[in-house]
């Protein structure tokens, strides 16, 4: 995890089946946001950067290094 960036570990649930991943963010993002689920979710910014299938979408939370 660099400077203004979080490394973030999103779990999807599809049919009873779990499996993460692990995406970088940007910290600035965040800021605007309640719960990281919602930045995920909801920030045009992170939106732009990578797919999230919001319906699928369980959980996430910051990985510490």
């Amino acid at each position: 995890m660099s400077d203004g960036t979080l490394n973030v570990r999103l779990l999807f649930v599809d049919g009873g089946s779990y499996h993460h991943e692990d995406v970088v963010i940007s910290s600035a993002t965040l800021d605007e946001h309640e719960r990281l689920i919602d930045c995920v979710r909801e920030d045009p910014a992170v939106l732009r950067q990578l797919y999230v299938d919001v319906e699928r979408l369980c959980a996430a939370w910051i990985v510490q290094e």
